[in-house]
């Protein structure tokens, strides 16, 4: 049963339960309180009723002493007896107005004479219950005087009958109100609770706009708005969290796309040439060598787009495993390296390096940081035409050193620059991938950058594009610069 019972109860609503537990307290104080009352009433009529008798035996015990008996009762319903206990037993007097039934009255006035003091107790005679008391009037002899206590007995009714009816609809309005009111206090977890089952089925956006309408309204105490603030910034986590999820998803189906598409055209070359081949080895081996340089070129290209994508499947998993081996590396120099290279495979380019400090000495991954330089510089000969000067910069602030790298070409269109480091970007739709790559390289030259603790970023204005690398100093030692020398421009 109190198991059912308690069951039934953990299934009840929150505000239900606590209606219930403060109407269950308030039932408990009100009982106390009631109970309490009840005694100090009960014990102040009691003690009235004997004073009042007291009183009423100090006058009737003149009539006794004059006259041996007592004419008259004072009150209605009162009894009064005077007995004789000169001798061994107790002798009602001739009385004025006695019980049926005279025995509690007449062991009182034994009882007092065996005491000689006066005695009061409280005894049934008849069909109801006396308050009695026995004095003495004079040497042997005794007055017993016997009040009803129906009267006590019929107000402590009253008393209680009031009580249960005020306490019963103080706690009925207790418990319809107090319900109300945590009903309207607990709204707001009501709402949070509305919009978790939204997040359940997976509405988190209008889940979220909903609850932050309601989210300065005032009510609920501070308890529920600490609660509310905590819960919304919980929303607002989940929903960035998911953001961040959808466009990293997004982002992965586009690369894998993407990747497949780049590795598609070469596979498709590869079958190509090894069709033709297989028909035209025998008969020409002219056509063979040819064939045989087709397959090598794809093949390689192939394998410099895989290099790519596991390169940045690594510098993706840094936190891991980093791919970087750093050593004490001079900037200047190799920025000198990149260049000098650039000019050996780019004669049409003009490339100078502009003065600045003589050394900058870095613990960088040279292999790494010369890879970018030769990127940033190869993107230049690539979306310029012939005869575009190209420059390159070392700077040093405060706490990082920059490398510029500028062409004067036609620039990048607005609408393209927020995308050129993405994976697989082209600004030129229309390249072949023969000239234009396969889109990795600045996607490519800015994880290896940030894998530095740095930053690769584009800066293009109408008259030039630059990118400019800035890696963090660390332990560096500079030099003041040299003069210029001349470049090859």
């Amino acid at each position: 049963m109190i198991a059912r019972f308690l069951r039934s109860y953990r299934r009840l609503r929150l505000g239900t339960r606590l209606a219930l537990g403060l109407g269950a307290l308030s039932l408990v104080v009100f009982a106390v309180v009631g109970a309490m009352l009840t005694m100090y009433m009960r014990d102040y009529l009691d003690h009235q009723l004997r004073d009042q008798i007291k009183l009423v035996q100090a006058v009737q015990s003149k009539d006794a002493k004059a006259h041996g008996i007592v004419e008259r009762q004072p009150y209605y319903g009162w009894y009064t007896a005077v007995y004789d206990v000169s001798a061994d037993a107790a002798v009602l007097r001739k009385p004025a107005d006695v019980p049926p039934d005279t025995t509690a009255l007449t062991a009182l006035a034994r009882r007092m004479s065996a005491s000689a003091v006066d005695v009061t107790r409280t005894e049934r005679i008849g069909g109801g219950t006396y308050l009695l008391r026995a004095c003495e009037v004079s040497p042997g002899v005794v007055l017993v005087s016997a009040a009803p206590t129906e009267d006590i007995d019929g107000t402590m009714r009253q008393l209680i009958t009031m009580q249960v009816v005020a306490f019963g609809l103080a706690l009925l309005a207790l418990v319809v109100f107090g319900r109300r009111m945590l009903k309207k206090g607990l709204k707001p977890l009501s709402d949070m609770a509305h919009t978790a089952h939204g997040i359940a089925s997976h509405d988190l956006s209008e889940s979220a706009s909903r609850l932050h309408l309601r989210a300065d309204a005032p009510g609920g105490g501070p308890e529920v708005e600490e609660l509310r603030t905590a819960f919304n910034t919980m929303l607002e986590h989940i929903d960035d969290s998911l953001a961040v999820r959808a466009e990293a998803e997004q982002r992965l189906r586009r690369f894998v796309a993407d990747a497949s598409h780049e590795l598609r055209t070469p596979l498709m070359s590869v079958r190509g040439y090894a069709d033709l081949f297989q028909y035209a080895a025998a008969n020409a081996p002219e056509e063979r060598d040819k064939h045989l340089a087709r397959l090598r070129a794809e093949a390689a290209r192939m394998g410099v787009l895989l290099d790519d994508l596991l390169l940045l499947a690594r510098l993706d998993a840094a936190e891991v495993e980093t791919p970087l081996r750093r050593e004490n590396a001079d900037l200047v120099e190799l920025a000198e390296q990149a260049a000098d290279a650039f000019r050996a495979s780019h004669a049409g380019h003009p490339v100078t390096v502009l003065p600045g400090p003589a050394a900058v000495r870095l613990r960088i991954d040279p292999h790494r940081i010369r890879q970018v330089l030769d990127n940033l510089l190869t993107n230049a000969a690539v979306h310029t035409p012939a005869g575009t000067p190209v420059s390159v910069e070392v700077s040093v602030s405060a706490k990082t050193a920059r490398v510029h790298v500028t062409d004067q070409g036609p620039g990048i269109p607005p609408e393209d620059r927020e995308s050129v480091f993405d994976r697989f970007y082209r600004v030129d739709k229309a390249r072949s991938r023969d000239r234009g790559g396969s889109g990795l390289g600045l996607s490519v030259a800015r994880s290896l950058v940030r894998a530095h603790g740095g930053s690769l970023d584009l800066d293009d204005t109408t008259t030039a594009t630059v990118f400019t690398m800035t890696l963090p100093l660390g332990s560096v030692r500079s030099r003041p610069a040299q003069p210029e020398l001349p470049g090859d421009g």
